[in-house]
Order: C-alpha cells, then structure tokens, then sequence
C-alpha cells in the first residue's frame, strides 16, 4: 500500500530532513519550538533539535524576518514561518528591499537563500486582515521565487529544493489543506533516495483533450473536482496543469498543454486585478493566438476584501461549480 501522510507531516518531513543534511539550516518564526507551531508543522522539531535550530521569536514580523535575512546574508539557510502570509506587510521592506535585491544591488557578492513559508489562503472565515494571497505581490519583485504546492507530495519535494535554493523563496501554503492526505512515497521507495521536485517545473495532474484548466495552491484540487463532473456529466475531457511554481514558471508545460486542447482557463484563489491568471493568460495569448479555439478565460475571488461570514466567504472563492459554468461556455 502507498504510504498516505497529510500535507502538513511532509512539510515537517521535508524540514526535518533539511536540518539533518545540512547544519546551517535553521527554523525560527512565532511559537514554532516548544509550542510546536500555531498549525502543528513544526510539531516534535523542537524536542529533537533543540533551542539552537528551532527558534521561537518575538511577535515581530519584521524584526524575526530581518534577522533571518541578515543570517542568511552570513550562510545561515533560515526558514521563516509566517502565521499568516497576510502578515508579510509588516515585513514588507525586508522581503522586498533586501532580501528580492541584495543579490543584485551586491553586483551577485550577496546570496540570500531564506524560505519564507505559512498559510496565504481564504475560505477560513478569520477576515480580510487574515485572509490574504499575495503570491501575485510577491512575484512580482525579480530576485524572489514564488512556490505554491497543491498536494503533500509536491509540499514535500519543492520545500526541500526551495531550503537549498540560494535565493529567497516565498512558499505559499493553505490551512485547508494542512491536514488533508496522498500518497508521499518513504525515502527509501524513492530511486535517489529522497524527494526533492526542482522549482520551476509545472505538473500535469490530469491529462485531457479538451481544455486546459491551470491553477496554482488550493485551486489546482477545484480544478480536480471540476474536471472529474465536466467528465461524468458534459463528455468534456479536461486536463489540469498545476503550476506549482509561479515563479520561476514552467511556460513550455503550461503552452504545451493548451496547443494541444485549444481551449484554457486560469483558477486561482487570488483576485483578478492583476492576479496571477492575467500574467499567464497573456503569455497563453501572445504566444498561442492561433491555436487558440476559443478566449482564455478566468475563475478567481470576488474582487472584495475577503469576507468574514462563512456561507459569504464560501461564494467570494472559486468553486468547482464555478469553473464548469466557464467551461461550458467555451466547449
């Protein structure tokens, strides 16, 4: 039997590992060591490494990101927990002035290999100032690497490549997903030994002949559930491309797959303006117009603050139901 653990266990796996491969990896943020972390990610870390590798830290989101930056800048290879990605604001000059740019603005003297990583999703009803994605901000800045896994496996694999990547690496998780279970294969199932999934490489998580549906995060599961009824009910065959990693992007898979069904859609569970599924629905456009059969249309968040009520917040997000409506218009 495949061996089955929950998102959140493969991204303790993939940091417990990284702290016995290499001894300058370190893990600080808020309540990570004898609390175990605010979602139990870093649960049991502490008992094994001790006060000098798991560090818990102010409630000072730019003061603990900062210091991180600063000791990566030495060789430290630290991994910052943010309880909520919407408090990346308070840390917005050191994620975005020095650790997106030392390496530029030191004429490539200066590396900063920093993970920073937590929850960037909606849908739990804690309100606008809790609920934030801002993969789209933070990929924007040249310098940073934006990573959004949909599944344990791919949590696993792109944590382990991200802590070694010698750049700052913005890796964006979803509570929703933290307890939810796949198939992770043990190390000792694996060719090289372990999973590492390079960045910057999309997935095809189901293949179809139809459309494309693309999607990052939490979307890539909607994109799933979509295209299992478009299947049942409609005859539509639909593939679904997660990209995983928004920047860098894997292009060649995502054109690749809409040349072949001519058809696309981008889900995401950020806002439209100037989201995510704008930049690539450009590049889909711009380098695919022919193959084109139909507009490449998109399925995000209302264009709100994200909405405290439960039964509001389940409609502001996309839905399964939400992109099938998309796709038959197209079909």
């Amino acid at each position: 039997m495949p061996r089955r653990i929950t998102y959140r266990d493969a991204l303790r796996e993939a940091m417990d590992e990284e702290l016995a491969r290499d001894p300058m990896v370190v893990i600080m943020g808020e309540e990570v060591a004898q609390y175990n972390g605010a979602y139990k990610v870093t649960q049991g870390l502490w008992d094994k490494w001790g006060d000098k590798r798991i560090v818990d830290t102010p409630i000072s989101e730019a003061g603990f990101i900062g210091m991180g930056i600063g000791a990566s800048m030495l060789g430290v290879r630290p991994v910052m927990e943010l309880m909520f990605w919407s408090f990346y604001t308070v840390a917005w000059d050191q994620i975005v002035n020095n650790a997106a740019m030392v390496r530029y603005m030191s004429g490539g003297k200066i590396n900063c290999p920093i993970v920073i990583r937590g929850p960037a999703n909606g849908g739990t009803s804690v309100g606008a100032t809790h609920s934030h994605t801002p993969e789209n901000i933070m990929a924007s800045f040249p310098g940073m690497k934006c990573v959004v896994p949909a599944t344990a496996y791919d949590a696993k694999g792109l944590l382990k490549a991200a802590i070694r990547d010698n750049d700052p690496v913005m890796f964006m998780e979803s509570t929703k997903l933290y307890g939810e279970e796949w198939d992770v294969p043990a190390n000792d199932e694996l060719p090289g030994g372990e999973l590492v999934i390079p960045l910057g490489v999309a997935d095809i998580k189901r293949s179809g002949t139809d459309i494309s549906l693309i999607a990052h995060g939490r979307a890539v599961i909607t994109c799933l559930q979509a295209a299992e009824i478009l299947e049942a009910e409609h005859g539509i065959s639909a593939e679904v491309v997660d990209v995983r990693s928004i920047r860098p992007l894997d292009e060649e898979t995502i054109l690749d797959s809409v040349s072949r069904t001519h058809r696309a859609i981008y889900v995401e569970e950020g806002r439209p303006f100037c989201g995510v599924g704008a930049q690539i629905a450009y590049t889909i456009q711009s380098k695919l117009f022919d193959e084109l059969d139909a507009p490449v249309l998109r399925v995000t968040s209302l264009d709100a603050p994200a909405i405290y009520s439960p039964p509001l917040e389940a409609l502001q997000l996309p839905t399964p139901e939400l992109v099938i409506e998309k796709a038959l218009s197209i079909c």
